[in-house]
């Protein structure tokens, strides 16, 4: 998993996903990059702890405005 956040958070840091864009579904990152829909899941949700994405419900999940570097 820690490939995936590594490649994840790249990408949030050259403007990939830049922030207040909406990222990928997660059936969408499983399948870019080889791993199953729960270890996508785990890897947002401990990028959500850390105040780099943030999950609207109905929506999706977003790179925050104000993230931490």
């Amino acid at each position: 998993m820690d490939e995936l956040l590594d490649s994840l958070l790249k990408r949030l840091n050259d403007g990939t996903y830049p922030p207040g864009s909406q990222l990928p579904s997660g059936q969408t990152l499983a399948d870019e990059f080889n791993v199953s829909q729960s270890t996508i899941s785990r890897a947002v949700a401990k990028l959500r702890k850390q105040g780099i994405l943030i999950g609207r419900p109905g929506r999706g999940v977003f790179v925050a405005e104000d993230r931490p570097r």
